[in-house]
């Protein structure tokens, strides 16, 4: 059994300091930091961080892509490239010295065919197994429609994996509706209140929300995060909330992704679903804990899971 994460639309993320911002300048930027992006990326990252063992799979083309493998092979997360069309997409953001404000240029990725599709969907269904954990994670790249990523999921699933969705817009929508046999489903609350179509004002209220969606389908569990306030899990079983534990704030940058990494170790190693709650808001707690694109790290999660205890909610 094996964890495996999709990225469709990766990117290589660039970040620079100039002292200030002035049109039509010649702006002398800081030497850059390179970093790889992308959802399902920073999920693989974060489970290798805690302890556990994940394979990138990562639609990355060009040289680009061969460098962004590179850069995860170093931090210790293996890489198999997907097929996929033209060069890895770059973004750029850029601080501004006198005043800290930062600036962030994300660049589309290149367009995809539906022979593309086709071909990165085969490649991806071949590689798992029975009982492997697979997440889908990221935004997905031009030319693919939310219609692929449900025929993706359906595939997957059909194959025997435990498919983990944490998605957004129009393919949160799609996956959401279509009955695929997602393992877990994750949603911020944004998200989450969209795909309602009403607010959801405290815990409760997406509690039950998230049980709707398990009822009709969506997945067999539902987490639903409250920002500081923590996630809730709805499943058949039962629904839980658990808090975010109380940490500075340093950068939101990976928590979500954080989050899916700790929940999705502790699903691969048959800990209850309320753990697995408790596992994801400490995993997302240390993460914001840390700076830019650091993400979570074992021994800050082990310190803050007893403040992430889940507790169990009433359903009358």
């Amino acid at each position: 059994m094996a964890i495996l994460t999709v990225t469709l639309n990766p990117a290589l993320d660039l970040e620079t300091t100039v002292p200030q911002l002035l049109p039509g300048e010649k702006l002398r930027c800081a030497e850059p930091s390179r970093d790889p992006g992308g959802g399902g990326l920073n999920v693989a990252r974060a489970v290798v961080q805690l302890g556990g063992a994940a394979v990138a799979l990562v639609a990355a083309g060009g040289p680009a892509g061969a460098a962004l493998a590179e850069m995860l092979a170093a931090r210790g997360v293996p890489v198999e490239r997907l097929p996929a069309p033209g060069e890895l997409r770059q973004n750029l953001s850029v601080i501004e010295g006198a005043t800290g404000r930062q600036y962030r240029f994300i660049f589309p990725g290149p367009s995809w065919t539906a022979e593309d599709i086709a071909s990165a969907q085969a490649a991806v269904t071949a590689r798992v197994a029975a009982g492997d954990w697979l997440v889908l994670s990221g935004s997905l790249p031009p030319g693919m429609p939310p219609e692929a990523l449900v025929a993706l999921a359906r595939s997957l699933a059909d194959r025997g994996a435990r498919v983990v969705a944490d998605t957004s817009g129009a393919a949160a929508a799609a996956l959401a509706g279509a009955r695929t046999g997602l393992a877990l489903m994750r949603l911020d609350f944004e998200e989450s209140e969209a795909l309602a179509g009403r607010p959801l004002p405290d815990t409760q209220a997406s509690a039950a929300f998230a049980a709707e969606l398990v009822t009709a389908g969506a997945a067999e569990a539902v987490i639903l995060a409250r920002g500081a306030e923590g996630s809730v899990l709805a499943a058949a079983e039962g629904q839980w909330a658990a808090p975010a534990a109380e940490v500075p704030v340093v950068s939101r940058t990976g928590a979500g992704d954080s989050f899916v990494a700790g929940a999705v170790l502790a699903l691969s190693r048959g800990l209850p679903l309320a753990q697995v709650l408790g596992h994801g808001c400490a995993a997302a707690s240390a993460a914001v804990s840390t700076p830019a694109t650091d993400l979570c790290d074992r021994d800050t999660v082990a310190r803050l899971l007893p403040q992430s205890a889940a507790r169990r909610l009433s359903t009358d």
